[in-house]
């Protein structure tokens, strides 16, 4: 994902990257909001899930501290960022904003 990872996020679709790790328990409660968040945007949005604990240096670049930890790139450029688990209609309304 290292070397991809710029490839994906400079993207004319906005790509909401969500950092999360296995065991934490908000990332488990975030990733089904995300599944909802993808069905009623499709191709509207790319969504990407990096776990922190196999891409630290990703992590570390991002300055990302807590999990879960989203944010939302678009051409290449990081539009917002939020930690925590959010409601979907929240994750929604800030896409449709930078779309």
């Amino acid at each position: 994902m290292k070397g991809n990872f710029e490839k994906v996020i400079d993207s004319e679709v906005p790509v909401l990257v969500d950092f999360f790790a296995e065991w934490c328990g908000p990332c488990k409660t975030l990733g089904p909001i995300l599944k909802d968040v993808k069905r009623e945007l499709g191709e509207g949005v790319r969504i990407v899930k990096i776990d922190v604990d196999k891409n630290q240096p990703l992590a570390s670049k991002y300055q990302v501290r807590g999990v879960p930890t989203m944010l939302l790139f678009k051409n290449g450029k990081q539009l917002w960022r939020k930690s925590g688990a959010l409601p979907k209609q929240e994750i929604v309304g800030v896409i449709k904003q930078n779309s």
